[in-house]
């Protein structure tokens, strides 16, 4: 695999930190949802995130 340049691993921080936040905002929601259908749409986009931040973090190894 080709190296990173110092932009790109930049930009790559960024996404990641911004995938970060937003497992943890819709953790958040999930916990404080009472409707079970929000709840369960909430958790979805977390662990949609999470994935996002997973493929991410794939690019640094």
């Amino acid at each position: 695999m080709a190296s990173l340049t110092e932009k790109e691993l930049i930009a790559l921080e960024d996404q990641l930190n911004a995938e970060q936040l937003m497992v943890k905002k819709f953790r958040n929601y999930a916990s404080s949802a009472q409707d079970a259908q929000i709840k369960t749409t909430c958790e979805q986009l977390a662990n949609r995130h999470k994935q996002h931040y997973d493929t991410l973090m794939g690019y640094l190894y």
